[in-house]
């Protein structure tokens, strides 16, 4: 498994050069600068000129790119121009709150999938059955954003359960800020989870090996607790975990939905403020998250599903 670890991480360092290109030349391809942005109307031409070259933009596209790769080779991954500090120790400061995010919404989707998805398969093309399809189906067509919006007017202004903005101090008062905007990204996640150990668990229903467990008298809930669900699981875990990436970029409505201090929010203002180093730096951040949860996921199907070998 050592191997295959080395191996991935190997294998990041032509992802993260594509990354870093396709980020470059695409930035420098939208209108507007930093400089402009930052001096607004009253900036005159001399002034933004020599506020490009306090930036560096004013220097051919290829050097500002392999000042760029020195920044991210540095571990600094450049300068704000907004902030006037380090990357790096801007996303170590907002890292936390998108973590929390991340780690508290799979948690909600992990409790909701497992029962759903057992009840869902126990009462097949019942009503219980019937009416879980249909719920999910419909939650995973509202955008998250206005879910969002519906649940702060509902459980935050109407009925003062949960804040409607913040991150909290303290473990209790994060998870009490965090669990709208978590529960938001949860159904989502769940929406797709819940479809797929529903389709799992239908399969191993039909194995031998289930049948010759009931034929033997086991109850019911020891079948599916010890036979069917860790195998229904494995094909879930794949499915999480896809998704789970999915939702490290897709903090950004989140974030912005209820003013939570992480990199999703960060990143918005960067794009507005064109705070090029501070996009690339972000972009090249959540490149890696992606890529260590697929790594996780991978390791974490293998050792769910014995017949997988890491090489």
């Amino acid at each position: 498994m050592l191997t295959y670890i080395l191996k991935r991480f190997v294998q990041l360092v032509p992802v993260l050069f594509g990354i870093t290109l396709a980020c470059f030349f695409l930035l420098r391809a939208l209108p507007g600068d930093p400089a402009t942005l930052l001096l607004g109307a009253r900036g005159g031409a001399d002034e933004i000129a020599a506020m490009k070259q306090r930036l560096g933009l004013d220097l051919p596209l290829w050097r500002q790119y392999l000042l760029f790769l020195g920044d991210i080779l540095s571990g600094s991954l450049g300068r704000s121009v907004v902030y006037g500090q380090p990357v790096i120790s801007l996303v170590l400061e907002r890292l936390p709150a998108t973590l929390w995010l991340v780690s508290y919404s799979t948690a909600i989707a992990v409790l909701l999938t497992i029962p759903l998805a057992l009840w869902s398969a126990i009462r097949r093309d019942q009503a219980p059955d019937i009416l879980i399809k249909l719920m999910f189906t419909v939650l995973l067509a509202i955008p998250s954003f206005w879910l969002g919006l519906v649940l702060v007017v509902v459980l935050a202004i109407w009925v003062p359960l949960f804040p409607t903005s913040g991150y909290g101090s303290g473990i209790l008062s994060r998870l009490h800020h965090l669990t709208l905007p978590a529960f938001v990204i949860a159904l989502a996640t769940a929406s797709l989870t819940i479809r797929s150990l529903r389709s799992g668990i239908l399969n191993v229903l039909g194995s031998d090996y289930v049948t010759t467990a009931r034929a033997k008298g086991n109850a019911t809930s020891r079948t599916m607790r010890v036979h069917v669900l860790p195998n229904a699981l494995i094909s879930s875990i794949s499915v999480l975990g896809a998704h789970t990436s999915w939702v490290i970029g897709g903090t950004v409505v989140i974030e912005t939905v209820f003013a939570l201090p992480g990199l999703g929010s960060l990143f918005v203002e960067s794009i507005f403020a064109r705070d090029y180093p501070m996009i690339q730096g972000l972009t090249i951040v959540f490149a890696v998250l992606v890529v260590l949860i697929n790594l996780a996921t991978d390791i974490a199907y293998a050792l769910a599903d014995p017949r997988i070998r890491l090489d």
